[in-house]
């Protein structure tokens, strides 16, 4: 089985949301998933590459985020990279409503862990963080296989 790999290194920039977003939604559209799995996939990169800019890098625009997206016919993988400053506590900061910033609600790992079937945070402090979400695309699509 073929898979396919696709990296893209970007700034830390908010408009860079909307391109990592678009990436994903035509890598949904080509492994014809439905439109609900694709918005979730959306919503799901965006809260991650958001958590790169705001939370590890404090929105320094001089900074690089690295999406990186794997799959094939049965899986697809997503990673999310930065060399921010880290999370201190990883288990902290996924639970429901925690956010270190008060103006923010604090549900990006929720949508993750709800969308995705597999969700892994890496992170040391004051070296980075790696987001790294998986979905079963048999499990989504059991009468194409």
């Amino acid at each position: 089985m073929n898979k396919n790999s696709l990296a893209l290194t970007f700034s830390s920039i908010a408009e860079n949301v909307s391109i990592a977003r678009m990436l994903i939604a035509s890598i949904g559209a080509q492994l014809d998933l439905s439109l609900n799995d694709i918005e979730e996939l959306k919503v799901v990169v965006s809260e991650a590459v958001s958590n790169a800019i705001i939370h590890g890098y404090q929105n320094d625009p001089d900074k690089l985020v690295i999406l990186e997206i794997e799959f094939n016919d049965e899986l697809l993988r997503i990673i999310v990279r930065d060399q921010g400053c880290g999370i201190f506590d990883v288990e902290q900061a996924m639970q429901p409503a925690y956010s270190s910033d008060p103006e923010r609600m604090g549900l990006g790992f929720v949508f993750m862990q709800s969308f995705m079937d597999e969700l892994t945070v890496d992170s040391i402090v004051d070296q980075g963080t790696t987001v790294t979400m998986v979905k079963d695309l048999n499990k989504n699509h059991p009468s194409l296989h």
